[in-house]
């Protein structure tokens, strides 16, 4: 393992920008957040931090760029993750469609949980994310030790942006916030993860973090 830590700053601000840029992950949990409070929101994050860590994992071990390679992989990856977006799309349309704030049980945490999960293992992109990352820092002598450490570390920035994304949005001002503006922020939601959702499944693009 070398000695010295500089060489992980690079790699680490250049993963905390992708993880924190505001995409249909990032967007789904703020909106459950709000909505449904702090439980539901910490069990999607959890879901999603668990989905990125695995692509992080197939990427140390040489793995992520088959995957990427395979085009029926891809496909499969693509056609899930887009009916995610598209079912929680559907989920902010009804809500913006009615009238008036309807208080909802908030969803079991399993089920926000999996949510999350399935949303980054359907999302291939993170695998990219992982690669520029290690590619941006990872010294030409690192170790394996080195390229775990450096997983390892980009794996908590993750969590960490999750983490923050599910407290900062179900705080008191934010679902108050949400209240106020329910329908705008609904439907904008939905217009965004549901064209994220049909881009997916059509093979236009990619879903982001």
């Amino acid at each position: 393992m070398m000695t010295g830590l500089g060489w992980l700053i690079a790699p680490a601000i250049a993963f905390l920008i992708a993880a924190a840029t505001p995409g249909p992950a990032n967007l789904a949990l703020m909106n459950l957040s709000m909505r449904s409070g702090r439980r539901p929101g910490l069990a999607m994050a959890a879901g999603l931090t668990l989905g990125l860590a695995f692509w992080g994992g197939l990427v140390a071990l040489g793995l992520g760029a088959l995957v990427l390679q395979s085009a029926t992989a891809l496909t499969v990856f693509r056609i899930v993750g887009g009916l995610v977006l598209i079912w929680l799309a559907w989920k902010s349309a009804r809500s913006a469609w009615q009238a008036a704030a309807v208080p909802l049980p908030a969803p079991p945490s399993h089920r926000t949980f999996a949510a999350g999960l399935i949303l980054n293992l359907s999302n291939p992109k993170a695998a990219i994310a992982w690669g520029a990352a290690i590619a941006v820092g990872l010294p030409v002598d690192a170790s394996a030790a080195d390229l775990w450490l450096l997983t390892g570390i980009c794996a908590l920035i993750g969590a960490g942006n999750y983490l923050a994304y599910a407290l900062l949005f179900s705080t008191a001002r934010a679902q108050a916030s949400y209240v106020k503006a329910r329908r705008w922020i609904e439907g904008a939601a939905a217009l965004i993860l549901g064209g994220a959702g049909l881009a997916l499944v059509s093979g236009r693009a990619g879903a982001a973090s």
